[in-house]
């Protein structure tokens, strides 16, 4: 059976990115280290940035280990960063830190709340060892969409390093980049661009990105060799996921064929917008308010103390949607995610099946 992914990522993919990776490629191949000369110039064209500024580097894995080789290679033994986190996903990042012996401060809110200026501000104004900045834009653990203009100008201000995961929101929702001063910028291939898991990117400024050689903890994950190799023809220092690869110059074709970042923003929000008032029917209420809501996951309370997720799950399941669980520890919640390829027709059959078990279980 073919369901619809209602999750963060891995997504659903429409049929012509899947048949790109029928064909089998070689890393070391003109064509293919064209290929990936291509994806990066085209990463910067959807960033809406210049390549005289902004560089883009590609990372195999994960997008937490791209994140992690940002973090390996920006920032140096002798500097400090501050985490501002309200999910799991900021979170991780203070592992990673933790992990490799970063010098690092943390500035948590409560998971539905979103940071404030004004504690950022207090924070670099008496801490002034702090050098760097790092904040997740669309926790993925909520849904909760993040004010990284309002934090990057006061980082800005400061003259910090801005560090933003923007793992489930580039592509997907418009960013300003020299609104926001960011220095670096994290994403995933299988995220808002739609394609498939396998690599992560980071959109970097070049002057920034170029004080940071021999810095990193990690030879797999040094990005600042894996962009001075890659600059030179388009070659990955290791072993690079062809087949995903290939798959993510077709899904970046099909994001300009949309229309680019807005057009699918718009389809995203639309998506959003259709969820939530349908399950409001059923009393699925949301767990963000609609100020801080992003059009990419949306996390739901469960409607009453009995609610059974996992019945529910299954029954979505075998209706064809694929559901994602809460990552939250103190409220019972699951996701429902916005993003990939889904549409209108997606989401109201989604509702009718929900429509049809709310009644039974009731």
């Amino acid at each position: 059976m073919t369901y619809k992914l209602l999750t963060p990522g891995p997504l659903t993919t429409t049929m012509s990115v899947k048949e790109t990776m029928l064909q089998d490629r070689c890393t070391w191949d003109d064509e293919y280290k064209a290929l990936t000369q291509s994806i990066r110039q085209n990463l910067l064209e959807v960033a809406l940035v210049s390549s005289d500024t902004y560089t883009a580097v590609l990372m195999q894995g994960s997008g937490s280990f791209t994140v992690e080789s940002v973090l390996t290679t920006a920032v140096g033994a002798e500097d400090h960063i501050l985490f501002i986190t309200n999910g799991a996903y900021g979170e991780r990042m203070t592992q990673i830190a933790q992990t490799i012996d970063l010098n690092y401060t943390v500035y948590a809110v409560p998971y539905n709340e979103v940071p404030t200026k004004e504690q950022v501000t207090q924070l670099l104004q008496q801490n002034d060892h702090i050098t760097h900045v790092a904040m997740v834009h669309c926790e993925t653990t909520t849904g909760i969409l993040n004010p990284i203009e309002e934090m990057g100008s006061v980082v800005a201000a400061f003259n910090k390093v801005f560090i933003v995961d923007a793992m489930s929101s580039f592509g997907g929702v418009p960013i300003d980049f020299e609104k926001c001063h960011i220095d670096y910028l994290v994403s995933s291939a299988n995220k808002c661009i739609e394609g498939v898991p396998g690599f992560g990117f980071v959109i970097a400024k070049r002057a920034v990105l170029q004080q940071t050689a021999h810095q990193a903890r990690s030879v797999a994950l040094d990005l600042y060799d894996q962009w001075r190799v890659m600059e030179i023809d388009g070659k990955w220092r290791f072993t690079s996921p062809t087949h995903v690869v290939a798959a993510f110059a077709q899904a970046l074709q099909e994001l300009q064929q949309e229309g680019g970042v807005e057009a699918r923003y718009q389809r995203y929000k639309e998506n959003n917008a259709l969820l939530r008032k349908e399950m409001a029917r059923y009393h699925f209420h949301p767990y963000i308010e609609p100020t801080y809501q992003s059009p990419i996951i949306t996390t739901f309370l469960f409607p009453h103390a009995h609610f059974d997720f996992q019945a529910f799950y299954h029954e979505m399941k075998a209706n064809g949607f694929v559901l994602y669980p809460g990552k939250l520890t103190e409220v019972d919640t699951f996701r429902v995610g916005n993003i990939g390829d889904v549409h209108k027709e997606d989401m109201q059959r989604l509702m009718l099946s929900v429509k049809k078990y709310m009644e039974v279980v009731q």
